[in-house]
């Protein structure tokens, strides 16, 4: 192969490295703001039915949003989920269906590899009291901010690609009650009634936003959290919704959450809730 050969053949590979670098598109830093909520109304009445049947209404108002600021060495994400619902059956008072409140602030510095260094903070809660219906008179067992749950980490986070991201870290978590201490704060072993419980341990949390099909998503989030006091107790929180989109403004929703605190109760809690209404996003 001649000189002239080779010069050229480095001339046309050089250029089409630059088209391809050229062409490549620049990653885009700034805001990414999502806020979308939703009304689900389920209603069934009976008149003279043959069959039988109760009269049932049911309803439910959620709020999902997010805030993301993607800059070059920085990401700092904020969530959050609300959500509230009543439902009525027959000739019984109406009873809460759907009662939360979850924020969750994660702010990461990019160290150019996959794990990077960050700092986060959670609080949950609900909006109105909570009664146990398995007794008569019903008997109220929460409210707003009791209890209220805190918790704030350091640790360090891996992700690759958009579909799954998971972090683990140093957790200190306080769980914060009123007139209902036990069984959320208080400590049946001490003579004192504790309205506050602090723990120090570890923590894992793991998201996933996989699409089954263009209007098909499931998002998972695992949050593992474990004291250095009993670290053989985990505490699981598990929230698990698909959604799938039907039209601009209809959607269908089904919702599984897995809950798992030792302190609260010896076995596993699960909820599960299939909606289907409005959707409409604000942002």
């Amino acid at each position: 192969m001649t000189h002239s050969v080779k010069t050229t053949m480095a001339i046309l590979l050089l250029a089409g490295l630059s088209v391809h670098a050229q062409d490549a598109p620049a990653k885009k830093y700034g805001w990414l703001k999502e806020a979308v909520g939703s009304v689900n109304l389920t209603q069934t009445s009976f008149d003279n039915w043959a069959a039988g049947g109760e009269n049932s209404f049911a309803w439910q108002i959620s709020v999902n949003y997010k805030f993301v600021n993607d800059q070059e060495k920085t990401n700092w994400a904020t969530s959050g989920k609300m959500a509230y619902g009543n439902t009525k059956q027959g000739d019984a008072d109406f009873r809460t269906s759907s009662d939360e409140i979850k924020f969750e602030s994660v702010y990461k510095y990019k160290l150019g590899v996959w794990v990077n260094p960050y700092a986060s903070f959670n609080a949950e809660t609900q909006f109105a009291k909570g009664y146990d219906y398995s007794v008569d008179p019903r008997n109220q067992i929460s409210a707003f901010m009791d209890p209220g749950y805190f918790r704030e980490s350091f640790g360090v986070g891996y992700q690759q690609g958009e579909m799954v991201k998971t972090r683990a870290g140093l957790s200190f978590k306080q769980t914060l009650t009123r007139d209902f201490p036990d069984p959320y704060a208080n400590d049946p072993d001490t003579p004192e009634t504790e309205t506050t419980r602090s723990e120090v341990g570890l923590e894992s949390v793991t998201d996933l936003n996989y699409k089954f099909a263009e209007n098909t998503k499931l998002t998972s989030k695992l949050e593992l959290f474990s004291a250095f006091q009993g670290f053989e107790e985990i505490d699981v929180n598990w929230d698990n919704i698909l959604t799938t989109k039907i039209n601009q403004y209809f959607s269908m929703n089904v919702n599984v959450k897995l809950l798992y605190d030792h302190d609260i109760s010896a076995k596993r809690q699960l909820k599960q809730s299939m909606a289907f209404g409005i959707t409409y996003s604000f942002l």
